[in-house]
């Protein structure tokens, strides 16, 4: 495998494309913002446009934000699939539901194309250091095409079922936690201020605790920082959460935290606080409690 496509060129997208650069392949990147796809052709990336080189393309990683993006960039207008040379692969990352998957597997499969339901975990800077997880899932073909950009793209890679679906199961039960965690990182810091226990405490202790998590330990410093530059949006919070309990209703399963902390995210969002990282969360804690947050201003 030498040359493939990457879509989608954001904060995972752009450093899994580096990855793949830096791991030896001809990578096109391309984005709709024409700023991100000129700045990684800059870096490296190759010159040529995905729409005149599908073709010769071995794989395309569509890391966009959801399924209504991904069935664009693969089936719409403009759509790489009906391109793509048989044999080829994509490998689809955002997080969708496991149906969407297994219907994304099927319509590639029409073509001749493979498709590997490979949802990512690992934020922004892993995805830079070629260090992601993937939760994937496909036929043994599949895998087999796919498996020199994942080499490049990921630390570790588990192959979840040997048709579409499974790994975006799997990613839904990931991101129920990962949404959970943040949420009651941002309450639990909160809860803290108002018994006198600054932010900047609450990390140094928490994190020697049985209560810490992975997301606390990475969130809660941008909240002591007053940083909120959007490594990951809030927005993606509501999209996410929502996929988790669709896939619920639809297994009759109740799933009342994951509910609770999806409404703290949509209190974010309808604060004008979408673009901002989802650690802003707290935010929502703060302005009911009358706190002040680290480099807020006290109204």
């Amino acid at each position: 495998m030498e040359r493939i496509g990457v879509i989608g060129l954001g904060s995972m997208g752009y450093g899994m494309a580096r990855s793949a650069l830096a791991a030896g392949f001809e990578v096109i990147g391309e984005d709709l913002d024409a700023a991100r796809a000129a700045r990684f052709r800059a870096e490296g990336g190759a010159a040529q446009t995905l729409s005149g080189a599908v073709g010769s393309l071995d794989a395309v990683v569509v890391v966009v934000l959801n399924a209504a993006q991904t069935e664009a960039v693969l089936f719409g207008p403009d759509g790489v699939v009906a391109g793509m040379r048989a044999g080829a692969v994509v490998i689809g990352c955002a997080t969708v539901a496991p149906d969407f998957a297994r219907e994304m597997e099927a319509r590639c499969r029409a073509h001749g194309v493979l498709y590997l339901d490979a949802p990512i975990s690992g934020g922004a800077a892993k995805a830079a250091d070629g260090r992601l997880t993937v939760m994937a899932a496909g036929t043994p073909d599949a895998f087999a095409a796919a498996r020199p950009v994942l080499e490049a793209v990921a630390e570790t890679v588990f192959a979840l079922g040997d048709g579409a679906g499974a790994g975006s199961a799997m990613k839904a039960v990931n991101q129920l936690l990962a949404g959970v965690h943040i949420a009651a990182m941002a309450e639990a810091l909160t809860f803290g201020m108002t018994q006198g226990i600054a932010p900047e405490r609450f990390v140094e202790v928490i994190r020697q605790c049985a209560g810490t998590s992975w997301m606390l330990e990475n969130r809660a410093p941008h909240i002591v920082a007053g940083d909120y530059a959007p490594r990951s949006a809030v927005t993606i919070w509501p999209k996410d959460l929502g996929i988790v309990l669709d896939i619920a209703r639809g297994a009759n399963f109740a799933a009342p935290v994951t509910a609770a902390a999806l409404q703290q995210f949509l209190a974010a969002a309808g604060m004008g606080l979408g673009q901002e990282d989802d650690a802003a969360v707290a935010k929502v804690y703060a302005r009911n409690a009358g706190l002040v947050l680290p480099g807020e201003d006290a109204a």
